[in-house]
């Protein structure tokens, strides 16, 4: 049975987000932090940061179960709310999100593309067909709409987020890409002016621990 035929069996499983309580049936947990900026615009980069490194050696993931993958999907406009996924399903969009990931450090860093991140890239855009296709209604007659059958709910997802993870990769956002610059906060942003905080949380953070090493530089000294 492919991925994207187990999408449709209705199964609900995985592991809860770690650190975090199993959500009910059909509702995602609840982000730990606020959407970073440039999220709203980007989805490939709220999809990048739905795996957490917090605070005091805890994490979550918004992707750690089919019934959060779904959810997330659903909130973003890239499943239809009646969607259900396997764990299988999920497991192919958090493999994107590493992929994604390791692309956008890649970028901030300076560094050469993984070959591999690429290669998976370059998969998922091509999972789903680019043409809106031709179709006919007793209501309609004759009309084109991009194909969108439930059979294929993850590989349009996975299109879908790949798209913007392309376009993101080599459009004037690029330049603006940053990694939070407070650790342990692992998600990446879209930079304005010299901000380099995902949120005012970690802005807090980095304020105060800048704080603790003047104090604790000015005590050595005297």
């Amino acid at each position: 049975m492919r991925d994207s035929d187990e999408a449709l069996m209705g199964a609900r499983g995985g592991q809860p987000v770690r650190g975090h309580a199993e959500p009910p049936a059909g509702r995602g947990p609840e982000p730990p932090l606020p959407p970073v900026p440039g999220a709203a615009q980007h989805p490939a980069l709220d999809l990048a940061n739905t795996a957490l490194t917090l605070p005091g050696g805890q994490s979550a993931d918004l992707l750690g179960t089919p019934s959060a993958a779904r959810h997330w999907l659903v909130a973003r406009g890239l499943a239809p709310d009646a969607a259900d996924l396997r764990e299988s399903c999920a497991g192919r969009l958090r493999a994107l999100r590493e992929q994604v990931r390791a692309l956008l450090a890649a970028r901030i860093d300076g560094h050469p593309a993984p070959a591999e991140a690429l290669a998976a890239l370059n998969d998922a855009l091509s999972l789903a067909p680019a043409a809106s296709l031709l179709h006919w209604s007793p209501d309609r007659g004759l009309y084109r709409a991009a194909a969108h059958p439930t059979t294929q709910l993850v590989e349009h997802a996975l299109a879908a987020l790949a798209a913007d993870a392309a376009d993101l990769l080599t459009g004037p956002d690029a330049e603006r890409l940053t990694a939070c610059g407070s650790p342990p906060c692992n998600r990446y942003l879209l930079r304005h002016g010299r901000r380099h905080w995902c949120s005012t949380r970690c802005g807090d953070r980095a304020r105060a621990a800048r704080a603790y090493a003047r104090r604790t530089r000015q005590n050595a000294s005297e």
